[in-house]
């Protein structure tokens, strides 16, 4: 078994936790960034905002803007934080040479707590394969259900 299918199953097991920059894979370019979901409904905001303001009084304008902000970063935002989330993992998780790649830019992160109460964190600066490798064999020996049931 490789690092990745290991790290695929501590993963899966809960065992380790990826951490991604969501700011950096949220941004144009990124291969998992949507524009639809970001661009068109703060566009949408603003137009209805202005569009209020000049048919019918500045207030209803900035009743539309605050509105709109509050719904923008109490709903839709951490909606698009766990769809970037997704969608990258699914991205680094498919390939070595994905997370290779996106592990070298400083997208990812590797965090797992040690069954002794020890904890091993991973950044750009180390090396994923190695910090995989050096979590002790009996993580992921049994699936996460059952380790929950039992505790």
């Amino acid at each position: 078994m490789n690092e990745l299918e290991r790290l695929r199953g501590l993963l899966d097991a809960g065992e380790a936790k990826l951490g991604v920059d969501i700011r950096r894979m949220n941004s144009p370019g990124s291969p998992v960034y949507r524009t639809m979901e970001n661009v068109v409904p703060a566009g949408g905001i603003l137009v209805a905002s202005l569009a209020g303001t000049a048919l019918v009084h500045f207030y209803l304008g900035a009743a539309i803007l605050a509105a709109g902000c509050w719904w923008w970063l109490g709903r839709h935002m951490p909606r698009v934080k766990e769809g970037v989330f997704e969608r990258t993992a699914a991205l680094v998780l498919s390939d070595a040479r994905q997370f290779d790649a996106w592990w070298a830019q400083g997208a990812l992160s590797l965090y797992a707590r040690l069954p002794d109460g020890s904890e091993r964190a991973a950044t750009r600066r180390d090396d994923w394969r190695a910090w995989v490798r050096a979590l002790p064999a009996e993580l992921a020996a049994e699936p996460a259900d059952t380790a929950m049931q039992e505790g």
